[in-house]
């Protein structure tokens, strides 16, 4: 059985989410029921499938979890380091945020870490842990499950990049230092220089939330993968509601990833769910801002640049994928599709193309 909640989950009732036998699950249902967290429309366990289809459910809960941290983490890095907001400006940012579209309890606990002081020294907490991410491996499997299925999950994935590149602390220095005597120059200043405070804090909240509806796409799409190869049966939409309550990754538009399953069991991706399209055509333009701002800045956003990167190569009706066919065709015979007329088609190219006009 997947359980997530942490500590207060202990105390207060966590998500649940177990699978294997539906038998034994219904010699327990009462008991888990009354176990775990309570939302308006339930507890939030339900009988997930057959064998180990709980343990994996909850595996990518973590794995959005780690998209979800990490996008939390350049939204301020981005208002810390371009915007030059405080904590205690953080901490109020934050806290309006969670009474809006991004109401979570990742959100939640965000503001609060701002205000804490330090017992030790002077100035706030926050500022004086070390910057490397401990990991238990979830977010691995999660990236691991994904390329094993063929799934996009890019957000996910460069969550786990970066943790792995927050252990290299002593390298990342020594890489500031040579840098820096090679001629490297901050790029933050001049930036914040010309930056608007009001509309670049909208701005940021505007890309976390488009680049959180990406992430989360990736992994339902990664639950759906999985469910299809072992015949699980999944509802994508049962799942969500379970995460409304008692789980890290609890909030507000879960109950509209929820709602999005329940108009449409097949949906390909919450990016095409009517609603949600909507969202993210409204928000592009300040979440390619954002991105563009920290690229100038030379911050690095690696969770909002992949969800954006995934949000543009998945609304594409045709990518340069076709230039990457021919290539595989022309050094390996690989063959290729066309786009005209049915079959497959291999081409000479090394030959026609010293026959060509071209110069």
């Amino acid at each position: 059985m997947g359980v997530s909640g942490g500590e207060e989950g202990a105390r207060n009732g966590p998500s649940m989410m177990p699978g294997g036998s539906a038998e034994a699950y219904h010699n327990i249902e009462d008991i888990v029921k009354k176990v775990a967290a309570q939302v308006e429309d339930g507890p939030c366990v339900t009988y997930i499938g057959q064998g180990g289809s709980g343990n994996f459910v909850k595996m990518v809960h973590n794995g959005i979890e780690y998209g979800d941290m990490q996008l939390i983490s350049e939204a301020y890095d981005v208002l810390k380091n371009v915007g030059g907001l405080g904590n205690e400006e953080l901490a109020r940012i934050f806290n309006e945020w969670n009474h809006g579209e991004l109401e979570s309890f990742l959100v939640e606990i965000t503001a609060d870490i701002f205000k804490v002081k330090d017992d030790l020294s002077e100035g706030e907490l926050v500022d004086k842990i070390l910057d490397k991410t401990g990991m238990k491996g979830t977010g691995k499997w999660t990236v691991q499950q994904a390329a094993e299925l063929s799934v996009a999950a890019p957000t996910i994935a460069a969550s786990l990049d970066c943790r792995f590149l927050s252990g290299l602390k002593e390298e990342r220095e020594n890489a500031e230092a040579i840098l820096k005597e090679a001629g490297m120059v901050d790029q933050v200043e001049p930036v914040r220089k010309g930056i608007d405070k009001k509309r670049l804090i909208d701005d940021v909240r505007q890309a976390l939330y488009a680049s959180k509806i990406c992430s989360y796409a990736q992994g339902m799409n990664l639950l759906r993968a999985k469910s299809i190869e072992k015949g699980w049966g999944l509802d994508l939409g049962e799942m969500a509601r379970i995460w409304k309550g008692g789980c890290i990754i609890r909030a507000k538009f879960l109950d509209r990833i929820k709602q999005a399953y329940r108009r449409n069991p097949d949906l390909a991706s919450l990016v095409v769910d009517p609603e949600f399209a909507k969202e993210m055509v409204q928000r592009q333009a300040a979440w390619r801002r954002v991105v563009g701002l920290a690229v100038q800045a030379g911050i690095s956003t690696p969770g909002m640049c992949a969800s954006l990167a995934y949000f543009d190569t998945y609304r594409r009706a045709r990518l340069p994928a076709n230039l990457v066919q021919a290539q595989r065709d022309l050094f390996g015979a690989h063959t290729y599709e066309r786009v005209d007329r049915p079959g497959a088609f291999h081409t000479e190219w090394t030959k026609l193309a010293k026959k060509s006009n071209f110069k």
